[in-house]
């Protein structure tokens, strides 16, 4: 069995960078043609708006998987839907590893003993999407209950070849009023760190590899943590929010990375998933093209950061 790690550099060596899109529908920026043809369905209104998040976000996938090695659906806008947006979130991460990608589920999931395994055996499915309900290769983890809520996590993925994002320093304007709390010189996103460096070393040192099953989100929007929690965590993959539509720039993000490229996945949500409704691809492209917008929005960001950052040294 491959450990995470190694499954997902290998797929950010395959299509040459590390751009991460995310997969984040709302129903009234999606195209016409989908709401339209969704309104038409049997059932009420919320079944008829998860068949849409459905259709939109596996035809995203279908346009993106050729250029981007990994997804990231957040999983709370298919919850806010209920029952039937719960069932088009599992089809929608099936579609994906069908497709070839590494599935990030983003269900910032968190929680004590069995509750916490619960979670965990619900979507960390790892190398072979049939092991969970839900099917993702990673999921994401709050770890401000304690480090203990992490362990049932960590022992999933490493059984099934899965990984963990643990919060560390995420991208939102009001990170900080918890986040930077400080005591004895330390910030509280510095104490996170070192306990998820920790214990994602332990597991690289088992699996013989730079890198664990353990890794962190880090925005963009706070490059200078950013740069400071790479050297701090050397042994921990990266999942960058907060680029392009956050603000954060490739840039921004250039210290996530390790000589190589490797190390890190820079996520785009929006300015990727509805390209088509902003400048310049809203008028380089007509409505009924909005597939090819976002393919376009996806090749500009791989070379953005092939540009600006050391993910060139990947092409």
């Amino acid at each position: 069995m491959s450990g995470y790690a190694e499954r997902l550099h290998k797929a950010i060596l395959t299509k040459g960078t590390p751009a991460l899109v995310g997969i984040d529908p709302r129903f009234d920026q999606l195209p016409e043609e989908i709401q339209s043809r969704a309104s038409l369905l049997p059932g009420d209104e919320l079944s008829q708006q998860a068949a849409a998040y459905e259709e939109f976000s596996c035809r995203l996938i279908d346009v993106i998987a050729p250029l981007v090695p990994a997804v990231k659906p957040q999983a709370a806008f298919f919850e806010q839907l209920g029952p039937a947006g719960v069932v088009a979130l599992e089809r929608v991460i099936r579609h994906a590893r069908r497709a070839g990608l590494i599935v990030i589920c983003d269900a910032k999931r968190g929680d004590i003993g069995t509750t916490a395994a619960a979670y965990a055996d619900a979507y960390l499915a790892g190398e072979d999407p049939d092991d969970a309900p839900f099917a993702a290769d990673a999921l994401t983890v709050n770890p401000y209950m304690g480090v203990d809520t992490l362990e049932p996590f960590i022992r999933r993925a490493i059984d099934f070849g899965g990984g963990i994002y643990v919060l560390v320093r995420t991208s939102n304007p009001g990170a900080g009023s918890f986040q930077d709390h400080r005591q004895d010189d330390v910030y509280l996103y510095e104490k996170v760190a070192r306990e998820v460096e920790a214990l994602s070393a332990e597991h690289a040192g088992i699996a013989q590899s730079q890198y664990g099953c353990v890794g962190a989100v880090v925005g963009a929007t706070y490059p200078e943590e950013l740069a400071r929690l790479r050297q701090q965590m050397p042994h921990v993959p990266l999942l960058i929010p907060g680029y392009g539509a956050q603000g954060g720039g490739a840039g921004d993000v250039a210290a996530a990375f390790d000589s190589q490229g490797l190390g890190a996945l820079v996520n785009s949500s929006r300015g990727i998933n509805f390209a088509y409704l902003r400048q310049p691809y809203l008028s380089q492209f007509p409505a009924e093209h909005w597939e090819q917008a976002i393919e376009q929005a996806t090749l500009d960001m791989i070379r953005d950061l092939a540009q600006h950052t050391p993910a060139g040294q990947l092409r």
